[in-house]
């Protein structure tokens, strides 16, 4: 197993995530009802981080196949 890289644990405030996936606050959590949000922390004070790591492969895991 390896150690995870500085990239691995860098987070993001929930304000530079939704900036970067450009989607408001609202929808946000609209779509963690759902269960269709990346994956993210909930930290002690109420406040969430979303790991560079998690919001890549939700990005990955959105791309939609070309079609034909």
């Amino acid at each position: 197993m390896t150690a995870p890289t500085k990239a691995d644990r860098q987070t993001l405030k929930l304000a530079e995530a939704l900036d970067e996936i450009g989607v408001s606050r609202a929808a946000f959590y609209r779509m963690r009802a759902r269960g269709k949000a990346p994956r993210h922390l909930k930290l002690p004070n109420g406040q969430i981080r979303i790991r560079r790591a998690d919001l890549d492969a939700w990005f990955d895991a959105c791309e939609v196949p070309e079609a034909c």
